[in-house]
């Protein structure tokens, strides 16, 4: 699962190992409490069948879920760059990812943090991040 925190451009991929809802719930779960309330304010998912369970996440950490219309990924285009680009460092579709090593993912995850972007003004999403949270929540991400 790929999630994009939209004012730095940073990537977080939890590995989830398999496509189902309480898999999905679980993992975001954990991930989402190792942070204050309202660090993050809003997630957008897709519409798969994964995402049955979002109305606990969304109660639990008070966070507001959105879902892209079908057939509209443009409205996730940030997040599907993301995709994209971890597409071509190995994370194929075709590829079958319930065994992918978590190691092998929090790589691939920091290669692509740590890349300067034009649109951040060739800072990598890492530098805009840490601008933007206090010494205590960055070690919450590294």
């Amino acid at each position: 699962m790929t999630l994009v925190e939209h004012l730095s451009k940073v990537e977080i991929v939890l590995n989830v190992h398999a496509k189902k809802a309480e898999n999905i719930n679980r993992h975001l779960s954990e991930w989402l409490s190792k942070f204050p309330r309202h660090f993050f304010k809003s997630i957008t998912f897709d519409n798969g069948k994964e995402f049955a369970g979002w109305r606990k996440i969304a109660n639990q950490f008070d966070i507001h879920t959105y879902f892209a219309e079908v057939g509209a990924p443009n409205q996730r285009g940030l997040n599907e760059n993301n995709n994209g680009l971890l597409r071509r460092d190995g994370l194929t579709k075709d590829r079958d990812l319930r065994n992918l090593p978590d190691e092998l993912v929090n790589q691939l995850m920091s290669k692509r943090n740590r890349i300067p972007r034009k649109s951040l003004d060739y800072r990598t999403p890492y530098e805009v991040l840490m601008e933007h949270i206090t010494e205590d929540q960055r070690q919450l991400f590294f």
